[in-house]
């Protein structure tokens, strides 16, 4: 799938349901209309998906997608627990696109999430004024968690508390000319356990990082129109232009100059 169609989507939530140990629990065998995203955080439950059985537990997700027959039971359905939201995803175009997630997994128990969840629930029953943009803000970013997890393979809200620090001070100050021995003092680290640790939690080393951010940032700046290559060489902390030139082209496939405003 392609993800820049699933990162320019929106959802639209047909339902929205924080199931607490009711011990008539199940769900009768139909076909789904839209995608059910279930994540389970207490007990078990077989579901059953175009025949297949799914034995969930504490700690996993399910992600039926649109179309699919499905039923669901609990042998303790009194202990079982869940976040269950059906909803569809709409591209700009106005197609509904899938969730490149996959039809079951196990992702453990986060708070983070958790916390998103119930306050989705508080807007989806509450439904104050604006709690429709609210909610699909919330989904959205319970989405962007599990794709973190189970398709970029990569969780940054584990990330070492240093290495996030590490982070904003780059993103404050990427214009400057810097070293990474001036980091790693940022954040009271050798430069080198810096670095390793730097890598090891974001799968990138930190040239590379800052690299990445430096030419976002010139791609954003030459786009607006309002400076030329040498201005926005030296803005995004490159003092040679032919070098950053060089750079862009690796990052971006096309040369600066190129970039229309």
């Amino acid at each position: 799938m392609d993800l820049e169609i699933f990162n320019n989507s929106m959802p639209w939530i047909d339902y929205f349901r924080h199931r607490i140990s009711t011990p008539e629990w199940l769900i009768e065998y139909r076909t789904t209309s839209n995608i059910d995203l279930t994540y389970i955080i207490a007990g078990q439950a077989v579901y059953t998906v175009n025949r297949q059985k799914i034995y969930a537990s504490e700690g996993d997700l399910l992600c039926i997608p649109r179309g699919s027959e499905r039923s669901a039971v609990s042998n303790d359905p009194a202990k079982f627990e869940c976040f269950a939201t059906n909803f569809n995803l709409v591209a700009q175009s106005g197609e509904n696109v899938p969730v490149p997630l996959p039809l079951h997994s196990h992702v453990g128990i986060h708070n983070d999430l958790i916390s998103h969840y119930r306050k989705l629930s508080e807007d989806f029953l509450a439904r104050s004024p604006g709690y429709i943009m609210r909610s699909r803000a919330r989904l959205m970013l319970v989405l962007q968690r599990f794709m973190e997890m189970l398709v970029y393979e990569i969780d940054t809200h584990r990330f070492d508390p240093r290495v996030k620090q590490a982070i904003r001070f780059v993103t404050e100050h990427y214009a400057e000319h810097l070293k990474i021995s001036e980091v790693a003092a940022a954040v009271s680290l050798n430069p080198v356990y810096f670095g390793t640790l730097f890598r090891r939690e974001t799968r990138m080393t930190f040239r590379d990082y800052l690299n990445t951010i430096r030419i976002n940032q010139a791609e954003d700046m030459l786009r607006a129109g309002k400076w030329n290559v040498t201005e926005v060489a030296a803005h995004c902390g490159f003092s040679d232009v032919f070098y950053f030139s060089r750079l862009f082209k690796k990052y971006k496939g096309i040369p600066p100059s190129s970039v229309q405003g």
